[in-house]
């Protein structure tokens, strides 16, 4: 497997195309594009079906496919927001019972209080809550320590504070996080409608991969299995497999055709080396080509490919870094398209110093945010993870690169 990125276009490489016209080789995209082209491939893939009613517990990680709207006022009644007495007008007052979250307790008359526990109902004619801190009880009366201090509303938390019943919480393409189930739990909602989570598999191409253990002469460990898949977890894929596959174009060829996943992820043999064997498989396999080189540094020879039966591949370089790049690039957009995820606006931040950019090209670099802004980090080959363990982001720096001060648009990093 190659990782070379060579300094001129290769739109064409290989020989895909000139047998099948219909997997003719497309020309170099730039960033921009590229990141469009695999946001609209997902547009009509198998995965954008129907949206699924799950139960809470199974929603996890998928996307809203509906706005998340109350089901009831939140909270659904006046409670008391700290531990003391539930007072009637103004002190000293009365102190009779207690009550505690989930009892009930009938009216309360004026210059009444009763004992009352974080989170349980206010009574009716309940006015505030005196905290316990404050109160103190005096034979048979209770009063306040700090005299006229206390308002009306006071460390009471109303019905309908956080949101009313029928009010929109969420869009939909958000996230379902365990804060959205949170959420979804407290105003009502049993179920959720939610998209369907795209299924991917990688496969990890190259015979001089190792799976543990350390490097040997000519052999080196396998980074981006690793790395590769909680990323794309975290970009709401469900994710089938790790399948190591050999430099060898039938197995390849085969891996591609009967991968069950809709997105299939290769890393390396991208661009045209003596056993880059993937646009070979790609054109055996009918494939229509979308995406075919992009004028990105690192990670230029990646591609996006539609196959016959709707799926998808992404067919990241072998280099760690590149491949970050062709993950930001096209897995994330289509995944997200699939997922049925919201694009989200560009997060911009100032360039604390400048980033060099590539002449031509746009550049993905490894940067930490400060005060400042963006710093760039050390380590950032195409083949190097060191930056990227360390970076907070990732920062598109257009050709020419960017002065100090400048804003520039920054990735997230899981």
């Amino acid at each position: 497997m190659t990782d070379a990125e060579p300094a001129a276009a290769t739109q064409g490489s290989g020989p895909v195309g000139r047998s099948r016209p219909g997997a003719r080789a497309v020309a170099e995209l730039t960033w921009p594009q590229a990141r469009e082209a695999a946001r609209r491939a997902g547009r009509r893939a198998p995965a954008a079906a129907a949206p699924l009613s799950l139960d809470l517990a199974d929603a996890l990680g998928h996307t809203l496919a509906e706005p998340l709207a109350a089901l009831t006022d939140l909270p659904a009644f006046d409670t008391s927001a700290m531990d003391g007495w539930a007072v009637s007008g103004p002190g000293p007052w009365r102190p009779a019972g207690r009550l505690l979250a989930g009892e009930q307790a009938g009216p309360l008359a004026d210059g009444a209080a009763v004992e009352i526990a974080t989170g349980a109902q206010l009574p009716p004619g309940a006015t505030a809550v005196l905290r316990r801190e404050h109160g103190r009880v005096d034979g048979s009366l209770l009063h306040d320590r700090t005299p006229g201090s206390l308002t009306p509303g006071q460390d009471v938390r109303p019905r309908g504070q956080e949101c009313h019943r029928g009010e929109q919480l969420l869009p939909a393409g958000t996230p379902v996080g365990p804060s959205v189930l949170g959420l979804a739990a407290a105003c009502g909602h049993d179920r959720l409608a939610v998209h369907r989570r795209p299924t991917v598999e990688l496969l990890v191409l190259g015979d001089e991969l190792l799976g543990s253990g350390l490097p040997q002469p000519g052999r080196v460990r396998d980074a981006l299995g690793p790395l590769l898949l909680p990323w794309l977890r975290a970009a709401g894929a469900e994710v089938l497999g790790r399948r190591p596959v050999r430099d060898d174009f039938g197995l390849l060829r085969d891996a591609v055709r009967h991968s069950p996943a809709d997105v299939v992820v290769t890393t390396g043999g991208t661009a045209a080396g003596p056993v880059d064997f993937l646009h070979q498989a790609l054109d055996a396999a009918g494939a229509r080509l979308v995406v075919d080189g992009v004028a990105v540094r690192p990670g230029h020879p990646m591609l996006l490919a539609e196959l016959p039966d709707g799926r998808h591949l992404v067919g990241l370089p072998g280099n760690p870094l590149a491949a970050v790049a062709g993950a930001v690039t096209l897995a994330l957009p289509l995944l997200h398209r699939l997922g049925g995820r919201a694009v989200a606006g560009p997060s911009v931040v100032p360039a604390a110093a400048d980033l060099p950019g590539h002449r031509h090209d746009t550049r993905l670099l490894p940067v930490r945010r400060t005060e400042r802004g963006a710093v760039p980090l050390a380590f950032d080959g195409p083949a190097m993870l060191r930056g990227l363990a360390l970076a907070e982001a990732l920062a598109v720096v257009p050709p020419g690169g960017v002065r100090a001060g400048t804003g520039v648009e920054l990735l997230p990093v899981p």
